[in-house]
């Protein structure tokens, strides 16, 4: 009884199995074309996001390039031991931090606000014009942005400096002053990306029901008022999203920028992971450390977009997954 039993179990296992698969094969035969587009997109994941991690194990190598990724001696944790024991670890760390929750507290919310500011205008032409303008600095190079710094802030004719020499007869190194980086780094990122980053703020906007502000307005409700209980929480889940995806990159300030900013007075505020990466691991050679360092940054990455979704979920948010 029980051998037949146990038989009969098996029977229906293998029938649901077998009608799953039946499904599955007709969900891709029916839905083929839409495979065939997914296909680039697959692709382009697995050769450049998915293959390249093969590369981690360099992190865990003493890399020679005349010996080659596979004959190199494997040396386990000893670069990350190396990195940590640096005198110049908490430096870096403590400069990438400040510096991205310095991001995080003005530059994360200028979008937002902007986008609300931009959603109040009624006259779609004065509407678009604006959006336009403040679309423009996200095309300009950062080279470009640097040298605008440069000719704007420097004390040899600055515009900046000189308006100061008139009205208090003296200047202002801000290029040189380590007090002045973090602020001028800010309000570059500011005033290049934040228009840009309305873009997705305006399109969730775009999806508020005009009736809930008719509403509003018969109920009394002032503009501050609409924005507080209709707009913000109309966009509270596009915020959390982006805030999470933003928590993954807070060791990420953008080698570019700061390199270009940063000079050897300043440096004591201005190094970070990425320009030492750069320094060490192209104009040293140090292939195996530099890794290492980017390891590091990317698992501190994941383990904050983890944490981060999971606290979005219990204060009852939707969260990436």
């Amino acid at each position: 009884m029980k051998q037949g039993a146990a038989m009969g179990t098996a029977e229906i296992h293998t029938g649901a199995y077998r009608s799953k698969r039946e499904m599955v094969f007709k969900r891709l035969k029916r839905d083929k074309w839409l495979y065939i587009l997914l296909t680039p997109g697959l692709l382009y994941f697995l050769v450049f996001k998915y293959v390249p991690m093969w590369g981690i194990l360099l992190a865990f190598k003493d890399f020679q390039p005349f010996l080659g990724f596979m004959k190199s001696e494997w040396v386990g944790l000893e670069h990350f031991r190396t990195f940590f024991q640096n005198p110049d670890f908490f430096m870096l760390l403590r400069n990438t931090l400040v510096l991205s929750l310095l991001n995080l507290v003005f530059f994360f919310p200028a979008p937002i606000i902007l986008a609300l500011l931009l959603n109040e205008i009624r006259l779609s032409f004065y509407k678009r014009t604006i959006q336009t303008l403040i679309y423009v600095p996200h095309f300009i190079s950062m080279v470009i942005v640097a040298s605008i710094s440069y000719v704007f802030l420097t004390t040899q004719g600055g515009a900046v400096n000189e308006f100061l020499y008139t009205y208090t007869g003296s200047k202002i190194d801000f290029l040189a002053d380590p007090n002045w980086f973090r602020p001028m780094i800010i309000l570059q990122t500011i005033w290049k990306e934040c228009g840009w980053g309305t873009i997705i703020f305006l399109a969730a906007l775009a999806g508020v029901d005009v009736e809930q502000y008719e509403a509003a307005v018969m109920d009394g409700a002032s503009r501050l008022r609409q924005i507080w209980h209709i707009t913000l929480p109309a966009i509270r889940s596009t915020i959390v999203i982006l805030l999470i995806l933003r928590m993954g990159t807070i060791l990420d300030n953008g080698f570019e920028q700061i390199y270009l900013m940063m000079n050897a007075l300043n440096r004591e505020v201005a190094e970070v992971f990425d320009t030492y990466v750069y320094a060490l691991g192209i104009t040293q050679g140090a292939f195996s450390y530099s890794t290492a360092v980017g390891l590091f940054k990317s698992v501190i990455g994941v383990v904050l977009v983890l944490g981060t979704n999971w606290l979005a979920k219990k204060f009852g948010e939707s969260g990436l997954y």
